[in-house]
């Protein structure tokens, strides 16, 4: 029996990947038993994120790592460290900034809901460029001299938004934000896999970046990562970690906080909400090790063969089904069912889907292209049958 309904909650079939609102990715047996281990001991959590710091700042190649509750954490700490730096007035007053610079350059067409992580730490973004493309008023994308001229004395770093099409390249951005003295904080939450990306994304010279653990990663669902340049993540630990302790007796580990930048302890930063527990730091460090080495594209046969099982029994009912393997071959195969809105109405199917027992929740990202989507990333053993059996009956097939 599931434990959710002691709570009177029922589990569902999660076809749709690792999204948020359905719990992120399943935990590996390894990653479950390292966050049960983690708990039976206390620790110090400023040595304990100093080690997963190293660790990290190994797998990434950069100078420094930081566990975080999240990618969106990890996008506010990371403004935050870049309003403040490692200013006791400037820690202070966040998410207020007056006096100083408080602007992120950030090209219009990457705005979305998620960079308000951004602008909680107190960061107002400044739009570069214009969305001509998806607006259908031109072909261009933003610029590069665009970014030249909208720095300005309130300029105080940019945001990049990195996706397989961001424009324009993360490289040039970082090469026009430093020769104005400025850092660039990129949002990488959903760009792993492949595996590379955890060198290359860094490696384009941006002074930080934040990834998702909780996805492909496959780590509990509330971490996240930040690396990159040690000031910076420095001040990100500074303003998250509980600071509730005697100055005299303050020693954190050189490689996580910069002392020498300090004259005193602060009080508790912005970041204080955002805490990491010990469990999750160490479950996350194990999978990382499992996703670095490769471990789960021994998943991808079984993946697509769920898939395949799902397509046959669908398949009377005459209904066009793709599956798409992934280019990279890290990324789990899909299941693109496309439908004809004079026979079917995606919207009605997806909510069929969920008002059933057990609840199905299929990929709802193309409803407006007539199209269902299936991740099998969350399947279990017996789901496929499951979701097959469910669309048939849906779909009318006999």
């Amino acid at each position: 029996m599931s434990i959710y309904r002691q709570f009177g909650v029922e589990p569902i079939i999660n076809a749709t990947g690792t999204v948020t609102r359905l719990g992120g990715a399943p935990m590996p047996p390894a990653v479950l038993d390292a966050f049960h281990a983690a708990a039976q001991d206390a620790v110090s959590l400023e040595e304990l994120q100093a080690a997963a710091g190293r660790k990290l700042a190994a797998v990434t190649q950069t100078e420094a790592g930081l566990v975080t509750a999240g990618s969106a954490a990890a996008l506010t700490l990371g403004a935050a460290a870049i309003l403040a730096r490692h200013s006791y007035p400037r820690i202070e007053q966040l998410p207020h900034c007056d006096g100083n610079p408080c602007e992120f350059l950030v090209a219009r067409d990457q705005r979305s809901g998620y960079d308000h992580a951004v602008r909680a730490a107190g960061a107002k973004l400044v739009d570069v460029g214009f969305n001509e493309v998806v607006s259908g008023a031109g072909v261009r994308r933003p610029e590069v001299w665009e970014y030249e001229a909208a720095i300005t004395d309130q300029t105080a770093g940019v945001l990049y938004v990195q996706s397989n099409n961001s424009q324009p390249a993360l490289q040039e951005v970082v090469r026009c934000a430093h020769a104005a003295g400025l850092p660039v904080l990129v949002d990488a939450a959903g760009e792993l896999p492949p595996r590379s990306n955890l060198v290359d994304i860094p490696a384009s010279g941006a002074d930080l970046v934040a990834f998702s653990g909780g996805k492909a990663i496959r780590g509990p669902q509330s971490t996240g990562i930040l690396c990159g340049k040690r000031e910076f993540i420095s001040s990100a630990a500074l303003q998250m970690l509980d600071l509730d302790d005697h100055y005299q007796l303050w020693e954190p580990p050189a490689d996580l906080i910069d002392t020498s930048q300090l004259s005193g302890l602060p009080r508790h930063g912005i970041g204080r909400g955002l805490k990491v527990s010990k469990e999750e730091i160490v479950a996350l460090l194990v999978a990382v090790d499992l996703f670095v080495s490769g471990a789960y594209d021994d998943d991808l046969a079984r993946m697509q063969d769920q898939l395949d099982e799902i397509k046959r029994l669908v398949a009377p009912a005459d209904i066009d089904c793709q599956v798409v393997l992934a280019a990279d071959g890290q990324r789990p195969p899909l299941l693109r069912i496309q439908l004809d809105p004079t026979q079917h109405a995606a919207f009605d199917i997806c909510r069929q889907l969920r008002a059933g027992t057990p609840a199905i929740y299929v990929g709802h990202g193309r409803l407006v292209e007539h199209q269902l989507v299936i991740n099998p990333l969350g399947l279990r053993d017996d789901d496929a049958t499951l979701i097959g059996e469910r669309l048939c009956q849906l779909l009318g097939a006999t």
